[in-house]
């Protein structure tokens, strides 16, 4: 063999030997030895138990434990870890993408970029590594498909200020969730302070959590959101509900999406990276009910690519430090 032939070999060889390690076999016999798995999630713990459940069958040996709750509450508990130089946990998912920014600059989080880190969009990733979108998702218009006419459905933020709709409309509260938070934001960028005048004068019902929102909406209790969530809704209408998404192209759907990271002095590193590996495997992603950060991966059923839609899609940008000290100006945050 020529010189330039061995070399390009061992090139090979050697890109391929990395591939390997980062299989989800490789990773299991590593984290074998570890035998745990210590997740904190942003939201009730049981919203994580399924794949948990899952993961268990699959990787025999590995116990995955979740701490859930609110992230502003559960964001203070790994603070205080990495305060004590003495970190429990080993991974974290939360909604609020700029904990991980903020932990990344503090040197906390661990540098991992699992297989098909390659194909997800750079506006869902740090592109070192530090953390990476699990899930994407749309803040998106919804309603009742028994209760609302079709001519009646919202095409646009000012059609939820319609007589009919007065006392039955419903969000999340936007200074508890970071997506409702951007979702607000955008309309009174739009359309200014006034219109949230108008919105308050139709006496909309405040709750925490998408899944009461869509659970609202589903039921009849709610005619229509400008803050449904596609996974929500999608289960609502898995369940045989009278529920229907609908995308304005007046005005622009939010993008947000749920992240994950892991910590550089984690008691089960390899747990956690084989368990962020296979979160975002294909499928997994097949079954999430959202869209993914993966540029290979189709559309939840019955919706188009996101690209097909009008979309703000610079949540991680408006979740800044410099964004976050405007809203904080205007009283939006404390």
């Amino acid at each position: 063999m020529s010189g330039k032939k061995l070399t390009a070999a061992l090139v090979l060889a050697s890109i391929a030997g990395v591939a390997q390690a980062q299989s989800l076999q490789e990773l299991y016999e590593r984290a074998k030895t570890e035998k745990a798995l210590n997740l904190m999630g942003a939201g009730p713990a049981q919203n994580y138990e399924g794949l948990a459940r899952a993961f268990e069958q699959q990787f025999p040996g590995i116990k995955v434990s979740i701490t859930g709750g609110f992230s502003n509450e559960l964001n203070g508990k790994i603070e205080a870890q990495a305060a004590a130089k003495k970190f429990e946990t080993d991974m974290a998912v939360f909604q609020t993408v700029q904990d991980f920014v903020k932990w990344k600059k503090d040197g906390i989080l661990a540098p991992f970029k699992p297989d098909g880190f390659d194909v997800i969009d750079p506006k869902f990733k740090d592109e070192d590594g530090a953390f990476v979108a699990l899930y994407v998702s749309t803040v998106s218009y919804a309603y009742n498909s028994k209760d609302v006419a079709a001519a009646d459905v919202p095409k646009s933020a000012l059609d939820f200020l319609h007589p009919r709709f007065k006392g039955k409309l419903v969000t999340v509260y936007p200074h508890d969730d970071d997506a409702a938070l951007y979702l607000f934001d955008t309309l009174v960028r739009k359309y200014g302070w006034d219109y949230m005048t108008r919105y308050m004068a139709q006496e909309p019902k405040f709750i925490q959590g998408h899944l009461g929102v869509a659970r609202d909406v589903a039921s009849g209790a709610a005619l229509a959101t400008f803050d449904a969530t596609v996974s929500t809704v999608g289960g609502q209408k898995r369940a045989g509900q009278p529920i229907e998404l609908a995308f304005s192209e007046a005005d622009l759907t939010p993008v947000f999406f749920v992240t994950a990271g892991l910590f550089r002095d984690s008691p089960n590193p390899n747990a956690a990276k084989l368990y962020l590996t296979w979160l975002l495997a294909k499928e997994q992603q097949g079954r999430s009910g959202f869209f993914s950060p993966r540029a290979d991966m189709p559309p939840p059923a019955g919706l188009k690519p996101l690209s097909s839609y009008n979309t703000a899609n610079d949540y991680r940008a408006f979740r800044s430090e410099e964004h976050t000290s405007e809203l904080q100006s205007r009283g939006l945050i404390s």
